[in-house]
């Protein structure tokens, strides 16, 4: 009977226990089906939440946008009254003398802003700017007829390889001055109104004739009344207002057609790219910056006077706009036959040269941005830098990391190379890795038979690894760039002066001599070691990254992400291609809607009997199509 009892209870107890399982479960069940809910919710909330950030940031962007352009747009209204504001003014500073000699220039240069616009569209219109665009020849005419603002464009522009391709880059480098000597009489007016004196107070001799004429100023010939035989370079007047107009409109012109171009990641900023070259044209216009070079580049770059030299400037007759410096009585290393006859060693000369640009590059961290044949002389026996209006700088980084290519290249080392490469530049969102290895293997299999340094092209060497990080849509910076035409233009001279000296060898060897003298064994012995330790931590966890991943395979929980690439390009193109298609559909559309429409009779119509909405619809038609057209023919 007990035992029955006891049963009984133990029956009621698991049915109680049971019965409060159950209950827990269900329990369980309602808070895993609320969670459920609630991470629901919390999913389209955390959908809505990014969809508005989203919506908020598109209009945030949109109205940044908005208010740089406005803000641009001030800027472009501000420089331009600055610049009309600059012209009275330095009309009104003009000597009495100067504005009787230049009053038939002011006045056709107030005539001439008038129709400055119409007179740009077309000669673009003469070169064929419309048809596709302008070829490098056509390009090259084009600024040469548009007036000296755009040779000087041009001439700055022939130095950015990385703005524009080599092609035009070579061609705007034989851009042509036409430009006539300024009046002799102009001319002394403007030294004696910068200098305050007489010309006779100045000079012993005077020459009136220039020794050469370009689009900004000209140089004149003269002894002083010590004795010293100078240079003394006059810019022309007006010409620093005619090229800040021309530099406001260019930028207005610019600013329309990025309206109308398109979203392309690849455009180039044409605004941003004139407000570049007006900087650099302003310092061209303010002679006391090439004096300030010139006096840098003596102090600093010439180290011993004995072997190679450059020009004094006289600092009491250098200005805005004069400049003033000693007489360089010489010739152009390009008259090798010459030098040759006249009992110069071109091998040596060649060594000097040599020895001295490496030491702007290495040493120093300024160089001639412009060293041909023209700007550099043979005087008294040993050579002579001249025309310091360009100038380029490089710093300590960017030598190391060109040391670090020289070394990739010479020991084969593609990663290295990778890695330089990469750090020089600005890479882009489209830029590849793996395709960056490819190209940066095959660049290092063109040079793996390379046995001797001297065997090596400088000018080939340094274009190719630009055309690899081009293709790779890497922006190396202005720096880099004007060194590697700095060193090509140099190593042309060399080939005609000096055909037996290699110019990479030599700069290949100041740069091991270089490495030699900043190694520090200590520090090297350090960084191995902290390397080693962090290598055999990160050995350590392989196991245990192993064994996760391995777990996670086997649960299912693994996820491999694929990413296909190298088809943008396509995929652009096709799009490209499809909203033309589209275009000439509708062109067409309109077109025939336009002709069908011209059968009725719908009010108001034109004198010969056509609706006026069928000519509108033919003139947009027929615009519509020109432009769909001249998007599908192939650039040039």
């Amino acid at each position: 009977m007990a035992k029955r009892k006891d049963s009984g209870r133990r029956t009621t107890d698991f049915s109680e226990e049971k019965q409060r399982l159950q209950e827990e479960l269900e329990l369980r069940e309602q808070k895993r089906k609320e969670l459920e809910e609630e991470l629901q919710r919390n999913a389209q909330e955390k959908v809505e939440l990014q969809k508005n950030l989203k919506e908020k940031n598109a209009q945030e962007k949109k109205e940044l946008q908005r208010q740089l352009n406005k803000t641009r747009q001030e800027k472009r209204e501000l420089k331009k009254e600055m610049v009309a504001n600059q012209y009275q003014q330095n009309i009104q500073e003009l000597s009495e003398d100067l504005k009787r000699l230049l009053a038939g220039d002011i006045s056709s240069m107030q005539k001439r802003e008038k129709k400055r616009s119409g007179e740009i569209l077309s000669i673009f219109a003469k070169h064929n700017f419309y048809a596709g665009g302008f070829t490098p020849l056509e390009l090259r005419t084009t600024l040469e007829d548009l007036g000296p603002t755009y040779v000087k464009i041009g001439q700055i522009m022939s130095s950015r390889v990385d703005l524009l391709p080599e092609s035009y880059c070579q061609e705007l480098q034989s851009l042509r001055q036409n430009v006539k000597p300024l009046d002799p009489a102009i001319a002394r007016a403007v030294i004696e109104q910068e200098t305050g004196k007489k010309i006779e107070e100045i000079f012993r001799e005077f020459q009136d004739e220039p020794l050469g004429s370009a689009s900004i100023g000209q140089a004149h010939y003269g002894v002083l009344l010590d004795g010293t035989r100078v240079v003394t370079k006059v810019q022309r007047p007006l010409i620093a207002d005619m090229m800040r107009k021309d530099f406001v409109l260019l930028k207005k012109l610019a600013g329309l057609v990025s309206g109308v171009s398109g979203d392309d990641d690849n455009q180039l900023d044409l605004v941003s790219v004139l407000e570049e070259l007006e900087a650099v044209t302003e310092e061209e216009l303010d002679f006391r910056v090439e004096a300030d070079h010139t006096r840098f580049f003596k102090e600093n770059c010439i180290e011993d006077e004995e072997k190679i030299t450059c020009p004094t400037i006289i600092d009491e007759l250098s200005t805005e706009r004069i400049m003033t410096m000693t007489f360089v009585d010489g010739y152009s290393v390009s008259h090798r036959d010459l030098l040759i006859q006249d009992g110069y060693d071109v091998n040596e000369l060649g060594m000097v040269l040599i020895d001295n640009y490496i030491h702007q590059v290495l040493d120093v961290g300024t160089f001639h941005g412009d060293p041909h044949q023209g700007n550099i002389m043979v005087t008294q026996g040993k050579p002579c830098w001249i025309d310091f209006g360009m100038i380029g700088h490089i710093s300590d980084s960017n030598i190391n990391l060109i040391q670090d290519l020289i070394i990739a290249l010479i020991e084969g080392d593609t990663e290295t190379l990778v890695s330089s490469v990469m750090s020089m530049g600005a890479a882009s969102p489209k830029t590849n890795r793996s395709k960056l290895i490819e190209d940066a293997e095959a660049f290092l299999d063109r040079y793996m038979n390379v046995t001797n340094l001297a065997e090596l092209d400088t000018a080939v060497l340094l274009g190719d690894l630009m055309d690899v990080a081009a293709a790779n849509y890497i922006t190396l910076p202005s720096e880099y760039t004007m060194l590697v035409r700095s060193l090509a233009t140099f190593e042309g001279v060399l080939e005609e002066l000096c055909p037996d000296l290699n110019l990479f060898e030599k700069l290949s060897n100041k740069m091991m001599d270089r490495m030699k003298q900043n190694f520090d064994l200590q520090q090297s012995l350090l960084s191995a070691g902290k390397e080693a330790l962090s290598l055999g931590k990160k050995t350590a966890k392989i196991p245990v990254f192993a064994a996760d991943a391995l777990k996670n395979l086997v649960k299912g929980r693994m996820k491999l992400n694929l990413e296909l690439t190298g088809y943008q390009d396509i995929v652009d193109s096709l799009q490209e291609t499809t909203r033309n298609i589209v275009l000439a559909v509708f062109s067409c559309v309109l077109f025939f809607g336009s002709s069908i429409m011209c059968l009725s009779d719908i009010e108001p119509k034109m004198l010969f009997g056509m609706p006026i909405i069928s000519f509108i619809g033919f003139i947009f038609s027929i615009a519509l199509g020109i432009y769909t057209i001249i998007k599908m023919t192939p650039k040039k």
